[in-house]
This record gives structure tokens, sequence and C-alpha cells, in this order.
């Protein structure tokens, strides 16, 4: 008989230490000069996307130009991020890209942004969570993923980490 159907309810499982994951792949996008808009929800940050390149074990392709992530920075100095864009892989599908996420930064960590700086990973708390749609019949595995990120941030540019949690 199959040993998850007989294991003891989740509940009643020791806790996990940590997460099953696998890597999906890596990602790069090269971002515009943001502009900041004062609202009342707190201050609105368009970094609008130039385009990047995605590069995995299963999946590699282009992030299209156009995509934007549009970064809220609340009065609590954390910024709450809305990513859309889209993905071309290198097999010619079309795949669509949301995220959302946070990121703290440390206090300079915007006045070393505008020097062209980048900020260590190590240094930032950013983390995202991505979710991939196609109706691409080669791709429609990654419809069913659940994934998350671990972000770096520098001038002109984020990186993504992503991983599958299995």
């Amino acid at each position: 008989m199959n040993a998850l159907l007989t294991a003891q309810p989740l509940l009643e499982q020791p806790l996990r230490q940590a997460m099953p994951i696998r890597h999906l792949c890596d990602l790069r996008v090269d971002l515009e000069t943001p502009i900041a808009i004062p609202t009342p929800r707190g201050t609105l940050v368009p970094y609008i996307g130039k385009g990047g390149q995605l590069e995995g074990p299963k999946l590699r392709g282009e992030f299209l130009p156009g995509s934007v992530d549009w970064v809220v920075i609340g009065a609590d100095g954390i910024s709450r991020l809305d990513i859309r864009g889209a993905i071309r892989t290198d097999d010619g599908a079309l795949v669509y890209f949301e995220s959302k996420g946070v990121a703290k930064l440390p206090p300079d960590g915007r006045k070393r942004l505008a020097k062209g700086e980048r900020l260590a990973f190590g240094e930032t708390y950013l983390r995202t969570t991505p979710k991939l749609e196609t109706s691409d019949e080669r791709y429609l595995w990654l419809n069913e993923l659940v994934l998350v990120g671990y972000n770096e941030l520098s001038a002109g540019r984020i990186d993504f980490r992503i991983y599958q949690v299995l």
C-alpha cells in the first residue's frame, strides 16, 4: 500500500525544517529608470522592463520588453510588488508571468541604487511568488506549479532565482 496513504495525518507529523524545492530557472530583467508617484496608498514606483533572459534546465527564453513591476512603498517602508510580463521561450511558446512579493531594503538602499550600486542578496529581504500561465501544449505543466523567488536588486536590473515547491 502507498506509504503516503498510511502515514500519520499531516498535522500530527513533526514540523518540516525545510520545504522540498527544485530550481526552475533564473531570470534577469533590465529596467527603465523609475519615477515615484505619491498616492494615498503610498508611493507608487512603476518599474518598466526593457527585456531580459530566462535560463533553466527545462525553461529558457526571453522576458519580453514592456513588463511592469507596480511597486507601492508603504508608510512602513515595505515595498509591495505586483509584476506582470510575458516570456517567449526559445522554441516560440508565449507564457504569461505574474508575481507578487515584498521588499525591505536597507535604510540607505534607495540612495545606493540611485548611485548605481547593487544591493547584495543578504542585505535585503526581496521575495516573490511567481505564477506562470500558458495554453501552449508543450508547457501546460507550468500552469500547475507553485513557485517562490529569491531576488536581488541593482540599479537598472532585478534578478530572480525561481524555485518550484514540490
